[in-house]
């Protein structure tokens, strides 16, 4: 097990990147090797607001909702997170005294995805046959080009979208990203900050944070949770399950963040039945 800590800042308008960005520079200056992974999705919908794209959802059968990405809408998400979120995440850390490298899963094919094929799914609440969804999962990460930043002593910044088997590019999701790139590096945290202060027994009060959530076996969340939690704790089964001992999910709007989440601040996640680590 590597000292690598893989830090996912959600892309919601609650979380200040720049205040994540400059507790990463901390943590890195203590000695330790951080990789950052990001999506952008205030961004891409602000950006798709100003071209016209019409944004839609997609529910797919595991209960996960994701951006439809029809050929529009990849091209925006390329704009906006290669264009916009990244550079100012890459300036932030050289700003706090940190090398970083920017890339998204296209470079040097570091994020390979199958494309989704045409399947039945709930989108904006109907049922209908999808065939133009530029989305897909993750099914290999060449970790070595991050090694090699890593033992640099650089940060990479790490978005979508993915290489597709054909080569084209692929939208994935940035938390389960975050957890493939967590497992390929034997990562030993993956910590998923957001706009929350972790998992919340009632989405609507957030004094109602889990400390612990233990997932079954097949990974379902537990009765309650929904909306972007769902996603997180999917994210966090796929990083169980390669290995990483540490998963948080963590409030990424408090200050030192990253800090306060390795601490334990926020909602720890393990397979049921798994001893909970100190």
């Amino acid at each position: 097990m590597s000292d690598i800590i893989v830090v996912k800042c959600g892309g919601t308008a609650a979380v200040d990147p720049a205040a994540v960005c400059a507790d990463v520079a901390a943590v890195a200056a203590a000695g330790r090797r951080l990789v950052l992974v990001h999506g952008g999705s205030a961004q891409i919908d602000a950006l798709a607001a100003r071209l016209g794209v019409v944004q839609r959802r997609i529910t797919a059968p595991d209960g996960s909702s994701a951006r439809y990405t029809d050929p529009a809408t990849i091209e925006v998400v390329l704009l906006a997170l290669a264009g916009s979120v990244k550079p100012r995440l890459v300036a932030a850390l050289a700003g706090a005294g940190v090398p970083a490298v920017g890339l998204t899963g296209l470079d040097a094919g570091l994020l390979v995805a199958r494309r989704n094929g045409p399947h039945r799914a709930v989108v904006d609440g109907r049922t209908r046959l999808v065939r133009d969804n530029h989305t897909g999962r993750i099914v290999e990460v060449r970790a070595g080009l991050l090694r090699t930043l890593l033992d640099a002593g650089a940060v990479p910044v790490v978005s979508p979208p993915a290489r597709g088997l054909d080569g084209a590019p692929v939208n994935v999701d940035a938390d389960r990203a975050a957890a493939a790139i967590a497992g390929a590096l034997g990562a030993r945290s993956l910590l998923l900050l957001t706009g929350a202060p972790g998992v919340l027994a009632d989405p609507a009060d957030e004094r109602t944070v889990r400390g612990v959530v233990a997932l079954t076996p097949d990974g379902a969340p537990p009765a309650g949770v929904g909306g972007g939690a769902t996603v997180k704790l999917l994210a966090a089964r796929d990083a169980l399950r390669a290995g990483v001992p540490h998963v948080m999910v963590a409030d990424g709007r408090r200050p030192r963040a990253v800090r306060a989440a390795l601490d334990g601040v926020g909602t720890r996640v393990c397979l049921a039945g798994a001893a909970v680590p100190e």
